[in-house]
């Protein structure tokens, strides 16, 4: 087996990097936003898409901050931009805070309109973006040692 060579993150504090510590927040916060407007379409209770617009809120905060602690680790190294799973875990992740965008924009309209159909297909989009990202940073992290220190 080939030994991994850590690849050091340009984004960090106190060594520890920076991006995959935001990274689980805004992918909650869209499989929240997905659950929530599945109740909503089934219930029509007001208070479901209001749930939905406050963590598509929060998500596309943390998935700006992650998006630029990412951003940082792919332009501050080469060796990063040089693993195999980077450039699709940057171009999914970037599609997915994309569409959350949009998505959080079109809950700021009334109830029903900023669920029924649009607000989620968004957030169906969104959420099957994130397990194969997920899974490319998992490679970059496990099998290319991106992040790793030793």
């Amino acid at each position: 087996m080939q030994e991994v060579v850590p690849v050091r993150s340009t984004a960090q504090i106190a060594g520890h990097p920076i991006h995959p510590m935001l990274v689980p927040i805004p992918i909650v916060c869209f499989i929240g936003a997905l659950l929530t407007d599945i109740a909503y379409s089934v219930s029509a209770e007001m208070m479901w898409a209001n749930f939905s617009a406050w963590l598509l809120l929060v998500g596309v905060i943390f998935g700006v901050l992650a998006a630029i602690a990412g951003l940082t680790d792919f332009l501050g190294n080469r060796l990063v931009r040089a693993q195999t799973p980077a450039w699709p875990h940057l171009i999914g992740n970037a599609a997915a805070l994309i569409l959350a965008i949009f998505n959080a924009l079109i809950h700021t309209r009334d109830a029903w309109t900023s669920v029924w159909p649009v607000g989620l297909i968004l957030s169906i989009l969104t959420v099957l973006i994130l397990p194969v990202t997920g899974w490319l940073g998992w490679a970059m992290v496990y099998r290319h040692g991106v992040g790793v220190a030793r």
